[in-house]
């Protein structure tokens, strides 16, 4: 059974960093994270495809980095100088032939 479960977020202060970690179960890896506030649609954040090339949202290009661990299913997003408009709940996405997975997303809290 696949699952996707987020981890890594919190509070911190603008300038700071966070670092989130996608761990997923089953036979998948994770290659994308959106974010989303209250009120607005999901956005994507950043994309790793198999390949390797990455692919940001112009918000966070410079600042986020989004890397791998394929042999243990992990997707990691590197988040640094963050700004008060990075505050989101922050979802790791996988797919898996024609099914796609979500965790339930982690909180990411920018204070100015």
């Amino acid at each position: 059974q696949v699952q996707l479960v987020e981890s890594g977020g919190g509070l911190v202060q603008a300038g700071g960093t966070l670092r989130l970690l996608c761990t997923a179960t089953g036979n998948i890896n994770p290659n994308a994270w959106y974010r989303q506030v209250p009120g607005k649609q999901r956005e994507l954040v950043a994309t790793l495809t198999d390949g390797g090339s990455t692919r940001y949202a112009d918000s966070v290009k410079g600042r986020f980095t989004i890397s791998r661990d394929n042999a243990k299913h992990l997707l990691y997003l590197q988040m640094n100088s963050l700004k008060s408009e990075d505050t989101a709940v922050y979802y790791c996405y996988g797919r898996e032939q024609s099914t796609t997975y979500w965790g339930r997303g982690t909180q990411v809290t920018v204070s100015s």
